[in-house]
């Protein structure tokens, strides 16, 4: 069987589900209880009281209703009315659900019963008829029901409530180490570090010491590929200096092709390790405008007489992000627009749960079949961008994607609607 259908209607936080769990059965018990002891003791408790008072209403009425001593002795009044009197109906209230039980069995019992009348928790009136005449008997509700049966149900809810507060209290702080960890978590996934020591029980402590090492390990990672990557640059800069001062003795013929060659090796270089850098990462997050951003990349390449302008801004404000990372992103995105379109238009969408920054061209764009190539590092697609418009290494777009996840987003590629070439978009949840 399947419960599909069944999940939809289920809370999909940990707490909500932990609280379903905890509620559930207390409410499913005091359920059960309430049906099956008020159904069985307190029905069964009425029916034999209503038994018991029909035997004396029908010894009374046979002994002779005038004998008032007798009616007397056994708490009933009794007196004749006149058949005008009689109610039309059964009198009850809605939710007296003992005195359907009252009212059936009486009726089974007395002899001669017209009508019965329950108008509130203390007195019940009988009009029996016998020998022609209408008597009016009035008693107590006690004789027939249960005392104050909703004490039982008021001190069950009662005491219900009250200890599901204090579970809920017990299970808030139970709960609090794992939101506690998926916030750092979740922080860490932005490039953020925040404070956090293990703590709840055993397996919330195992989970948090797991993650602790985890961004031990991915830091230490990080950290030795810059090393790494500096002595690289370090070791490939000196050979390369070498190689520039001997093309420099020979002719202009032989030197020009081979300075080329030198002069792509340099800018391979300097890409993979802008690329390898970690700027993403270790840069510091701090409260940025990003439509000022945005602005000022626009305007820095308008000086230098590129065709990029900022056409659309929806909303505005101030977000945590890494400024320098991100213009760079932009910087790179637009950089391509310009190298494999004409002009290139930028826009900023901010909602209250995402910042959506977009980068449109008129170039030949990127088929959708390959997109998802084209965010791998040192990937050129020589079809839908052509290499001999720019000495890009294929690291633009794997740069501007590398730094949309630091920030916890994406980089989405499209097609333009507006400029018909590519759209690319750094989505990052704020």
């Amino acid at each position: 069987m399947s419960f599909e259908w069944l999940k939809r209607y289920m809370p999909r936080s940990l707490y909500g589900r932990a609280a379903l769990i905890l509620v559930l059965p207390v409410v499913t018990l005091q359920l059960v209880v309430s049906v099956v002891f008020v159904q069985r003791h307190f029905e069964g408790v009425t029916v034999q009281l209503s038994r018991e008072l029909a035997r004396s209403v029908n010894f009374v009425l046979d002994a002779g209703p005038e004998d008032a001593a007798l009616a007397q002795a056994l708490d009933l009044a009794i007196k004749p009315v006149a058949r005008d009197d009689v109610p039309e109906a059964d009198m009850r209230r809605w939710y007296d659900f003992t005195g359907i039980v009252v009212m059936r069995v009486l009726r089974d019992r007395v002899e001669g019963l017209r009508q019965i009348s329950l108008p509130d928790d203390r007195d019940v009136m009988l009009f029996v008829e016998r020998g022609g005449v209408v008597y009016e008997v009035d008693f107590g509700r006690g004789r027939v029901s249960a005392s104050n049966p909703h004490q039982l149900l008021v001190n069950m809810v009662f005491f219900g409530l009250v200890m599901t507060v204090i579970a809920f209290l017990y299970l808030r702080n139970q709960l609090r180490p794992i939101t506690r960890l998926a916030r750092a978590a979740e922080a860490f996934g932005r490039g953020r570090n925040e404070p956090y020591s293990p703590s709840g029980a055993i397996e919330v402590r195992s989970a948090g010491h797991a993650f602790l090492d985890m961004r031990a390990r991915i830091e230490r990672q990080i950290e030795q590929r810059t090393m790494m990557l500096s002595g690289v640059s370090h070791d490939l800069r000196t050979p390369l200096t070498r190689m520039r001062l001997g093309l420099s003795l020979l002719d202009d013929e032989d030197r020009a092709p081979l300075e080329r060659d030198v002069e792509d090796m340099q800018q391979l270089i300097d890409a993979f390790l802008e690329f390898a850098r970690g700027d993403a990462e270790t840069s510091a997050v701090e409260p940025t405008d990003p439509v000022a951003l945005v602005q000022s990349v626009a305007e820095d390449a308008q000086r230098a007489g590129q065709a990029v302008r900022l056409v659309e801004v929806e909303g505005s404000g101030s977000y945590p992000l890494r400024p320098r990372a991100l213009r760079r992103a932009i910087e790179n995105l637009a950089g391509n627009a310009i190298r494999y379109g004409s002009h290139c238009e930028l826009s900023v969408m901010i909602t209250g749960k995402s910042l959506r920054i977009r980068v449109e061209d008129d170039g030949p764009g990127i088929p959708a079949d390959q997109r998802e190539d084209a965010l791998r590092p040192f990937v050129r697609l020589d079809p839908a961008r052509n290499q001999d418009k720019g000495p890009g290494v294929g690291l633009g777009l794997a740069i501007a994607a590398d730094i949309a996840r630091a920030h916890g987003g994406v980089l989405r590629l499209g097609e333009s609607e507006t400029l018909g070439g590519l759209r690319a978009d750094i989505v990052i949840a704020i």
